[in-house]
């Protein structure tokens, strides 16, 4: 297709404007679930103590099915046989097998009682019979929550914390007490960077807002150097406690994050400089928004540094791909002669899905 074609250049604004609307559903969509990790995400404490492992697990009352929101509302009224019906779901579908014998559920409990509470937790102990010295978690819940949950998990045991992360596609870990499993949770944390940059709908309308504007390939690099670095720094900051920001403040701003780059690139003639900076202090805020899904795990010391590592390289590799995917399709865009009114009308589609 050459450059004066007007066919071509009229297929290209229809297949823009077919565009434009995905992105559009794709917003609401992505209002619909949480966006930053793609969807709902579980954190479970796993503790050994002997014969007995004690598991909890903190959900969110937002993705909740429609019969256990229900069961959860009856429960906070006092109702056992509602509160039972929601450690129920731990029942069938967690297993834990110490020594190679499955341990059997006993009693729980569900807290907390307040109606406008955002979360959850679930408690269950365990009976194993003996002492656990060799502990399997399988973790089935994504058969009721959906497959877009994730379970972030930290086991305690002899002094020693673990951290996995449990998905549909890695549902089994196994933990060997009194040995180190340092690989399983760096690789399990690494996946999970992996998915949380692909599915974080918010996160790749900002990159790609940042790349729309287009240029050379040494300038386009410095801004994805930028955004690497600067959330990065944050990511690393929020999740050691060194910055403590709620995500009240955070989701606005990275949604805000989205409109501003947008409506620069219908508008804006901003030097390099401006774009680099405005990447970075943005990258800043996108960097806290990565840290939800792992300071609520409460980790410390060198499982949090392995946990860190691990989701960050998983980031950078799931950012890397989708780069490269945009980026050719981006340089194409940018050698046709109707270039400049097809990134406008992108740039309004990512606006309007960002506000």
């Amino acid at each position: 297709m050459g450059a004066g074609d007007p066919r071509g250049e009229r297929r290209v604004r229809a297949a823009l404007g077919r565009i434009g609307l995905g992105l559009l559903l794709l917003g609401a969509g992505a209002t619909a679930a949480r966006a930053h990790v793609g969807g709902s995400t579980g954190y479970a404490s796993i503790t050994v103590s002997r014969s007995t492992v004690r598991y909890t697990l903190t959900l969110p009352t937002a993705t909740l099915p429609s019969d256990l929101a229900e069961a959860l509302r009856l429960a906070q009224t006092g109702s056992e046989l509602n509160r039972d019906k929601l450690l129920d779901v731990l029942r069938r579908y967690i297993v834990l097998r110490a020594n190679g014998t499955r341990c059997e559920p006993g009693p729980g409990q569900v807290v907390p009682s307040a109606f406008d509470a955002t979360s959850f937790t679930m408690q269950l102990d365990f009976a194993c019979g003996s002492a656990v010295r060799d502990l399997v978690v399988e973790d089935n819940i994504f058969d009721v929550l959906g497959p877009d949950h994730h379970t972030l998990a930290k086991v305690e045991t002899d002094g020693e914390t673990r951290e996995l992360a449990f998905a549909p596609e890695s549902r089994e870990a196994r933990v060997p007490i009194g040995a180190r499993a340092a690989g399983r949770a760096e690789t399990s944390f690494f996946k999970l960077g992996v998915e949380h940059i692909l599915t974080g709908y918010d996160h790749l309308l900002f990159l790609g807002a940042l790349l729309l504007r287009g240029g050379a390939f040494l300038s386009l690099f410095k801004i994805i150097t930028a955004f690497t670095v600067a959330h990065s720094i944050t990511l690393a900051l929020a999740v050691l406690g060194v910055v403590t920001i709620p995500g009240r403040i955070v989701e606005p701003l990275i949604a805000a994050s989205i409109v501003w780059v947008a409506l620069g690139n219908m508008f804006g003639h901003s030097r390099p400089w401006d774009r680099l900076a405005v990447t970075f202090l943005f990258g800043l805020v996108h960097g806290l928004g990565f840290a939800d899904a792992l300071s609520q795990l409460a980790l410390s010391g060198w499982p949090l540094v392995r946990a860190l590592v691990g989701f960050n390289l998983g980031v950078e590799l799931g950012q890397a791909v989708a780069v490269g995917v945009a980026l050719p399709a981006l340089f194409y865009v940018g050698s046709l002669k109707r270039a400049t009114v097809m990134v406008r009308a992108a740039s309004f589609a990512v606006a309007v899905v960002g506000a």
